[in-house]
């Protein structure tokens, strides 16, 4: 079919001569507007029979038949039927041409966009190694949430020989184990074995019975039967309780465990042998909540590790929710039939999507040897050596999306408290916010006092208000390794005068070095160099010295200073170099202490762009020792910029919040996400994967994206606490 012109008094004529004389899948190809009315280019689909009055088979008396390549256009709206107006009007050869050059065009880039959009809607496939460390995963009885969790962090620069490690690292993080065995045979109460039948809770009782007894004697220990159904029950466990020396009582299943309240009172240890129920049995929170009574009763969980992956959601599960209804909580469990488990892989990973402790793990019959502590990056190795090819069942997709954020959080804050100082200190701060806005400033104060560790070096800030702002910059602690704290110093906490304010840091304990932000005064240094302390302080470049009997500025010296080695660091993202220069100095005026002027260029790694010029003075004697001060008082100055962008957050989550808990959380994050961006060690790469993780879409690892993350770290933590949802895992 050719390309045909339609002209008519407007375009809803025109239109209707198209659908006339083409019918209504005719292709518009150009339109404009002439002396006469509307002008239309269509041509009828190749891939449809003529329309009525124009029969396929008759040649075109207007035109040349000829056909461009097309595709279907999109069906608009059908067009009233109506007749023509006027006869439509042949086109010229030389414009038949164009419109059929025109209309190939116009085609074929339909045909690209729709292939463009096809690729679109397709799920990109991951990279090989993704799909393969995932394919481990999931024959190693992992679930595919757990796996997403898992492999959400994997660098671009991990070596294939370092996969199987860095895959048990991360595995490894997100399993609560108890290390410690002396921490439960150490501590006195009574405990509950609780589970379905057949999962070892009797065998297991006697195995901790006789830990306790080893360590503490037979006087301190009891034991306590409540299984009434099985024949021989209450006597298998007291021939374990004669062997140990000592008392063992039985009750039946309607007895609370209050009736033994005074044969119990003199015994430190007391381990309860529950009777086994199946986990859909609605008996269980009758039995969870007769154990119940003055003396607090801590439930432990008897996994067995050869159940079915259904089984273990299942028993996990309902017990839990059992025990809450019960007015108990649920969170640590002992895994029993360890040997006998053809993969651990599905009970590994229903422990890390429920944040259920394991205390001891139960690998045969002896009484009591085969009662172990194990660590996480055993159970995990011994989880990935077992591979099936069978898939595992995966949990409600509600249920996984909200126990994976819930461990996803976990993991991370668990993280932060391990490797970050004060950040412990700054998540308590946090959960201020639950209290009401009249009391949180006053127990932020007790928080930050008794926060307060000595040794370590001061960062101090500007005394000026923050641009655009009503408040000025914490000041910032540095541990004694030199790594900053989380946790701020607000300045309407510290004295206003300089002198009282270094006699008040250092009230809790000498510090390394002060790193103030302007020179201090004469009798500021005197006092620092009487006790012998480090100091830098960074000044303007109009700071006026005398340089070989010459007083002049620090910038006009600046060409004069001996050059030091570059160094290399990251700033804002991205890849720089610190290029310093010093020379000797003094103040001039009597000052009987020399000095060391400083002054640094850093510059954009790869274009050699200057990013910023700072000058610093420092005592002659520091030389060498005041580098790694310049960095982290430099690095320091992007602080009072994410503070603000923080404390405005914080302030539209929650407008209640008090001011100087907000501003002390705004600057805390701050200082975090500014040390995760420079440290290039390990953990902080791996930190930083996962935080980024939390953010929509791909991001750089820079401090502005960091302290983004963990303000959504922080606010969704807050909002699960809230559900009450998760259960324990590391939220509390």
């Amino acid at each position: 079919m050719s390309v045909m012109r339609f002209t008519g008094a407007n375009s809803r004529e025109a239109m209707r001569q198209v659908r006339a004389a083409l019918g209504d899948e005719a292709l518009i190809l150009a339109n404009r507007h002439t002396e006469e009315g509307v002008e239309v280019l269509a041509m009828a689909d190749p891939g449809e029979s003529a329309a009525p009055g124009t029969p396929a088979s008759a040649p075109s008396s207007r035109a040349p038949s000829s056909r461009a390549p097309s595709s279907r256009a999109p069906r608009e709206a059908p067009l009233p039927s109506v007749s023509l107006a006027e006869p439509a009007e042949p086109v010229l050869p030389d414009e038949r041409e164009a419109f059929r050059a025109m209309s190939a065009r116009l085609l074929s880039e339909m045909q690209e966009m729709r292939s463009l959009l096809a690729v679109q809607r397709g799920e990109a496939s991951p990279p090989p190694r993704e799909q393969r460390l995932a394919e481990w995963l999931r024959e190693s009885g992992f679930s595919r949430s757990v796996s997403e969790e898992v492999l959400a962090g994997l660098p671009d620069s991990l070596s294939p020989d370092g996969e199987e490690a860095w895959l048990a690292s991360r595995l490894a993080a997100r399993l609560p184990v108890e290390e410690d065995e002396l921490a439960l045979l150490d501590s006195s109460g009574i405990v509950a074995l609780v589970g379905p039948t057949g999962v070892g809770k009797t065998t297991t009782a006697a195995k901790l019975a006789a830990r306790f007894v080893m360590r503490h004697g037979p006087d301190a220990v009891a034991l306590v039967s409540t299984d009434g159904f099985r024949i021989g029950a209450h006597e298998q466990l007291r021939i374990y309780a004669e062997l140990l020396g000592i008392p063992m009582h039985g009750l039946d299943l309607d007895q609370p465990l209050e009736a033994l309240q005074t044969a119990l009172a003199d015994r430190r240890f007391v381990i309860v042998d529950t009777v086994g129920m199946s986990q859909r049995d609605r008996r269980v929170i009758d039995q969870l909540a007769r154990l119940k009574g003055a003396a607090p009763v801590r439930p432990l969980l008897v996994l067995n590790a050869a159940s079915q992956p259904e089984a273990l959601e299942e028993v996990i599960t309902n017990y839990r929710q059992a025990a809450r209804a019960a007015g108990m909580r649920l969170d640590d469990c002992l895994i029993s039939k360890h040997d006998e488990a053809g993969r651990l892989g599905p009970l590994l990973d229903a422990l890390m999507r429920h944040g259920l402790r394991v205390l001891l793990v139960a690998h045969g019959q002896r009484v009591p040897e085969d009662l172990v502590v194990m660590d996480a990056p055993m159970l995990v190795s011994q989880a990935l050596a077992v591979r099936n090819p069978s898939v595992r069942p995966e949990p409600p997709a509600a249920a996984a999306l909200l126990l994976g954020q819930g461990r996803r959080l976990a993991t991370l804050l668990a993280t932060l408290r391990e490797r970050v100082p004060g950040f412990s200190a700054l998540d308590q701060a946090w959960q201020l916010a639950a209290v009401p806005p009249t009391l949180q400033a006053q127990r932020l104060a007790a928080l930050l006092e008794k926060a307060q560790a000595g040794g370590g070096s001061r960062v101090w800030m500007s005394r000026a208000r923050v641009r655009g702002e009503a408040w000025s910059q914490p000041d910032l602690r540095l541990d004694t390794a030199g790594q900053w704290s989380a946790l701020p110093v607000p300045q309407h906490l510290v004295p206003a005068g300089e002198l009282e304010r270094l006699a008040a840091a250092e009230s809790e304990g000498a510090l390394q070095a002060h790193l103030m932000a302007g020179l201090p005064g004469r009798e500021a240094r005197a006092w620092l160099v009487e006790r012998g302390r480090d100091w830098v302080a960074q000044v303007r470049s109009s700071q006026r010295v005398e340089f070989e009997g010459e007083r002049q500025t620090l910038a006009d010296l600046a060409a004069a200073m001996t050059p030091r080695q570059p160094r290399a660091l990251r700033w804002r993202g991205r890849e720089a170099r610190l290029r310093l220069a010093a020379c000797p100095v003094s103040l001039g005026c009597g000052e009987p202490n020399g000095l060391r002027a400083w002054a640094g260029e850093l510059v954009d790694a790869c274009s050699g762009r200057l990013l910023k010029r700072s000058f610093w003075l420092a005592p002659e004697a520091l030389r060498g020792r005041t580098v790694p001060l310049l960095v982290t008082q430099l690095a320091a100055d992007g602080l009072p910029a994410l503070t603000r962008r923080a404390n405005r957050r914080l302030a539209e989550a929650d407008p209640d919040m008090a001011p100087s808990l907000r501003l002390t959380l705004a600057a805390g994050l701050a200082a975090v996400a500014t040390r995760l961006e420079a440290s290039e060690e390990a953990w902080a790469l791996s930190l930083r994967g996962d935080l980024l993780a939390l953010l929509a879409g791909k991001k750089r690892g820079s401090a502005e994206a960091l302290l983004e993350a963990l303000l959504q770290l922080g606010l969704a933590r807050e909002a699960l606490r809230e559900l009450g949802s998760v259960g324990r895992e590391g939220l509390y």
